[in-house]
């Protein structure tokens, strides 16, 4: 196997909320209309992001974390993408230096540089100062430039160029402009399907971008060729449920459970009223409480769920997911539904976040390592099997709850990271 060259950036910024998607998926989409082949990439455990990232590319995008998925997993996304693709683009996660491992710490791994997302609305001349600053606070990390984002006209965009010291470059700007914006919520992003003009916000922000048109340099990638998991799941048929209630889903996680053999098949616990025919069962985390009353209301779908459940078939829930099985979830005004009632409990949403950060956990399966964000509080009488231990020294722990061959936390699990281990999750 031989080394692979393929333009690519990082798209960078000092803090969240500077814009880094909205740029990354403007650029994505002005590429893609000029004839090429765009792949897009998210750095760290993000669901929301991708959403848009796919829209704006027109190709799936996978997560690149070392340390919950590895240096090894992450060389092979990037190798497989540059045998296909005319550009690689990937979206960093919070500020550019945050986190253990951090954006940067990507970027320098790969030899990838970085171009840095600056919200440049409350500023001029100090523009220059926090450019300067990304640039030069990493020896030896491959930067790129910067980019102006939120500017408020030629005049502004003009003197934040003059701002920037000598052989630091600004490689184009945005407009501030409401019809550009993505609509957000607790968690993030809104869905890409929930944003009816997503694909018209997309057209105009690469529309009203000013960059070059010639792509980044060429970034040389090596080959990594992983090992084959056993096809551990051949014969089994694993029912999903994607709909706008249960959508955070990884992408690896699915392609995984194919290549260790499993069917998957995909149904709405919002709008259908019977599981698929199924061996296993996997529901994923999401917004169950945007959607109350039509899962309380879908009596056939929690009935076809107790049943699966009662003749002992594998059930995987994950954060929104686990919160359907409980016996109510509650919104943050208040309101109270009936769920599943099949784990013992219940839930009350609340405007603070109740945990964030990446977790391994050690299962009777395996060892994994995943994520949890979420805003919700959870209480039950059952006694956890285990607690899942945060990647960070001062972080707390989540509950893993069994009940028969129910697996429920609010962990959201990244599969590749044991392949084994999930296989075994599954296995009826």
């Amino acid at each position: 196997m031989v080394n692979r060259r393929c333009p690519a950036l990082l798209v960078a910024a000092p803090a969240s909320g500077q814009g880094k998607t909205t740029v990354t998926a403007a650029l994505a989409y002005r590429y893609r209309n000029r004839g090429l082949r765009v792949r897009v990439f998210k750095t760290g455990p993000d669901f929301l992001d991708p959403m848009i990232l796919e829209r704006a590319s027109g190709n799936p995008v996978y997560q690149l974390d070392l340390w919950m998925s590895g240096e090894e997993h992450c060389r092979h996304l990037l190798y497989e993408a540059a045998g296909e693709a005319d550009l690689i683009l990937i979206e960093g996660v919070m500020g550019l230096f945050d986190g253990d491992p951090s954006s940067a710490d990507l970027a320098a791994r790969f030899g990838i540089p970085v171009l840095a997302v600056i919200d440049a609305s409350a500023m001029a001349q100090t523009f220059g100062a926090v450019a300067h600053g990304l640039a030069a606070y990493r020896a030896q990390l491959p930067f790129a430039g910067v980019f102006a984002n939120r500017v408020a006209g030629e005049r502004h965009y003009r003197m934040l160029a003059e701002s920037l010291p000598p052989g630091l470059n600004l490689l184009g700007w945005l407009p501030r402009a409401a019809e550009i914006a993505l609509p957000e919520r607790h968690l993030g992003l809104a869905q890409a399907v929930e944003i009816a003009d997503l694909d018209a916000r997309l057209e105009r922000a690469a529309a009203l971008m000013l960059s070059s048109d010639t792509p980044p340099a060429p970034v040389e990638f090596m080959p990594m060729e992983p090992a084959s998991p056993q096809r551990l799941l051949a014969g089994v048929r694993i029912a999903c449920a994607r709909d706008c209630a249960f959508s955070f889903l990884y992408r690896a996680n699915l392609d995984l459970l194919c290549t260790l053999g499993a069917e998957l098949a995909f149904f709405s616990p919002v709008s259908d009223a019977a599981l698929p025919p199924c061996d296993a069962l996997y529901l994923p985390g999401g917004y169950p409480e945007l959607h109350l009353s039509v899962l309380a209301t879908n009596r056939a779908m929690k009935a076809a769920i107790r049943a699966h459940h009662t003749a002992g078939k594998p059930i995987v829930a994950e954060c929104g997911g686990m919160l359907y099985l409980l016996e109510s979830l509650t919104d943050v005004k208040g309101d109270s539904a009936g769920m599943v009632g099949l784990l013992p409990g219940h839930a009350t949403m609340q405007d603070k976040l109740g945990n964030l950060g990446l977790h391994g956990v050690t299962l009777p399966e395996g060892t994994l390592r995943g994520h949890t964000f979420h805003y919700s509080r959870m209480e039950s009488p059952l006694a956890p099997i285990t607690w899942s231990e945060s990647a960070r020294a001062d972080g707390r722990g989540e509950p893993v709850y069994r009940l028969g061959r129910l697996h429920a936390a609010y962990l959201h699990l990244y599969f590749p990271s044991n392949p084994e281990a999930a296989a075994r999750l599954f296995t009826p």
